[in-house]
């Protein structure tokens, strides 16, 4: 069961403006940056590197007056954020005995954490930073601003009310190394990496940092919040911009402009990440670099309040937002249908297709990429057999699209109607035909998957399926009906990402110059026109009765909980809020909660396949929809999801 936030947190990275050697000005600019967070809800910060006393202080490091100041004015921060909801990352030089450490003091509600020490101390270049400081101990305890602290470069700390909230401490040069400390620190559970650093600017050295900081994100498979110095700095022989960054497993959520100071924040989903770690394998099985030693996790109590999300959550999960991105990944993705069917073919010897075309969207997706495959291994496509199989449901409009597309496509096209074999198979089993219902509908689906499957005999082809993920995702396909092919190029590919690539095509058509190009795309644009239905049942008027969104739900929401049910196994609870959020305007909560219930049904109920149950079973209080479904029964697979689901 989720719960507070479902593993979601707002992370800060904040630069103040500071006076170098001047304690207590800079503690005020980071209380007032506290403060400032705590109000925009973040819960997680991070400051840049030694920002109590600025990172450009030199040889004033060695000053017992500076370090005492340093450490007064955490003592005065300390009391004076006691009441705030979050944990902070705040830096500073801390004194034990005989040698000087670069720190990040972790403070939380008046509490020292831990003071988390630099590991990498650069001497080169623009950085003589080993002047004055030493490389991180493993771990030992000392008494810094009034209260007793870890410090080390092997602390963790774990928010006991977000157990998913585990962050892990880096400062600046660490994450430039080739084995950063965030490799331990992930590897033992770290969630929420903090970088306080004070990286001077060149030119181009930002796009760098941002690809270094996305680049490790994904590596370890965390969320990264880098602070950098900023303002305030001393400018002798450098230059300091203020450049942060907050990235998730290698996207981009927030960046601040150079030259800047303030506050950025993120909402980044630690419930995610944990989700990759369980399904890669390699890191599960991975293990720390033998030099490094254990890590020390320290546990702090924060209160958890509900986030009100203002992470931008896509409503196409499956399709790229940006029209440059999505063109490149609607080729892509059609290249790699397209050579999964040419090796198949290549090993099988086949020089022939056959190919049911209803006008729908998913058979025109299936044409577009066998031509492909035939093209690129030199096949004419006389050798596509496109196949109408006109029945009770089937419309002009479709059936011209269908005949129109295989023309354009070079392939040859066949019509075989299936009425009256069907009819007769009605006699033969004593259906009446005026009863619609599932055996009416399932007839034709079967009677259609014969023809294809004979043909191919015939030709010495394969058949080549059209059904998408969606609709097995939903049991929105007959078994031993439209379900079976000898190669189902769509079967990976979502109805909403369908319907992107049939468009891509209609564009390329258009743009190519081609003989044909513009009738092509005028018919394909015609086909992403045309309402997704089965065409099972009778027309009204000529036009499709059987509207497959009417009956199922819509597909963008369906994809939508698809994509987060199977790729990081969240639950109705988070699926719910994010989908709410992602399709604000577009469907009200009740709109979304209704059809959450229906994708969970279908998808964990798991029915006996529609044509071996009386008309209209039901599923708890949702009836079941007519076509068929080929997974086992198992009602009891869906208590836990629809359990929570009754909740919201």
């Amino acid at each position: 069961m989720a719960y507070h936030n479902d593993g979601f947190v707002r992370v800060g990275a904040a630069t103040p403006r500071i006076k170098v050697a001047d304690c207590e000005a800079n503690r005020e600019s980071v209380r007032r940056l506290m403060e400032e967070a705590a109000g925009a809800g973040v819960q997680a910060m991070v400051f840049p590197e030694l920002c109590l006393t600025g990172y450009t202080c030199g040889d004033l490091f060695q000053s017992g007056t500076l370090l005492a100041g340093a450490e007064q004015a955490l003592r005065r921060l300390l009391q004076e954020t006691e009441g705030l909801n979050l944990v902070a990352a705040v830096g500073l030089p801390v004194a034990v005995g005989g040698e000087l450490y670069n720190c990040a003091a972790v403070l939380c509600r008046g509490r020292l954490l831990g003071l988390a020490a630099k590991s990498n101390i650069p001497n080169y270049g623009e950085f003589y930073e080993a002047r004055h400081f030493s490389a991180a101990p493993g771990y030992l305890e000392v008494c810094f601003a009034g209260q007793r602290a870890p410090l080390g470069n092997s602390l963790l700390f774990r928010c006991e009310e977000m157990p998913e909230l585990v962050l892990g401490v880096e400062i600046c040069e660490d994450l430039w190394v080739p084995c950063p400390p965030d490799v331990r620190l992930t590897a033992g559970g770290a969630t929420l990496m903090l970088n306080l650093s004070a990286s001077d600017e060149i030119a181009g050295k930002a796009e760098y940092r941002r690809g270094l900081v996305q680049g490790q994100s994904a590596r370890t498979l965390c969320a990264y919040a880098y602070a950098d110095a900023g303002e305030g700095e001393s400018s002798t022989d450098l230059v300091f911009a203020g450049h942060n960054v907050i990235a998730e497993n290698g996207a981009l959520l927030a960046e601040s402009q150079p030259f800047g100071t303030g506050l950025i924040t993120a909402d980044a989903d630690l419930e995610r990440m944990l989700a990759e770690r369980r399904r890669t394998t390699t890191w599960r099985n991975a293990r720390a670099p033998e030099p490094f030693g254990p890590t020390h996790e320290v546990v702090f109590s924060m209160p958890v309040e509900r986030l009100e999300l203002r992470r931008k959550i896509e409503p196409l999960a499956f399709v790229p937002r940006e029209a440059q991105h999505l063109e490149a990944r609607c080729e892509t993705i059609l290249n790699l249908q397209a050579a999964g069917l040419r090796t198949r073919l290549a090993h099988t010897g086949a020089k022939n297709a056959v190919v049911g075309v209803s006008g729908g969207l998913d058979s025109t997706l299936a044409l577009l990429v066998t031509a492909r495959a035939f093209d690129a291994l030199g096949l004419s496509r006389a050798g596509i057999l496109a196949v109408s199989m006109p029945g009770f449901g089937t419309t002009t409009r479709t059936k011209s699209n269908a005949q129109r597309l295989a023309g354009l496509l070079d392939a040859q096209f066949r019509e075989a109607p299936i009425g009256a074999s069907v009819l007769q198979h009605f006699r033969d089993i004593g259906q009446d035909p005026e009863n619609h219902d599932v055996t009416y509908e399932n007839a034709q689906a079967r009677e259609r998957t014969q023809v294809l499957m004979d043909l191919a005999n015939q030709n010495g082809g394969l058949v080549i399926g059209t059904g998408d993920l969606s609709e097995l995702a939903l049991g929105w396909a007959t078994y031993n009906g439209d379900h079976m092919s000898m190669y189902a190029v769509n079967a990976s590919i979502p109805k909403t990402l369908v319907r992107h690539l049939v468009a891509h095509a209609a564009r390329r058509a258009r743009q190519d110059g081609a003989a044909g190009g513009e009738e092509l795309g005028a018919v394909l644009e015609d086909i992403l026109n045309t309402p997704v239905s089965p065409e099972l049942l009778p027309p009204e008027e000529g036009e499709i009765a059987q509207r497959t969104e009417d009956i199922v739900g819509p597909y963008e929401l369906h994809d939508f909980f698809l994509y987060y049910v199977l790729r990081f196994g969240f639950g109705p609870g988070k699926i719910y809020r994010m989908a709410c959020h992602a399709f604000a305007g577009a469907y009200s909560g009740e709109t979304v909660r209704h059809w959450l219930g229906v994708f969970f049904r279908r998808f964990f109920a798991q029915q006996f396949k529609r044509s071996c149950l009386p008309d209209g079973p039901k599923v708890g209080s949702v009836t079941l929809s007519p076509r068929g479904d080929w997974r086992m029964p198992s009602d009891a697979s869906a208590a836990l999801w629809l359990a929570e689901l009754e909740t919201l």
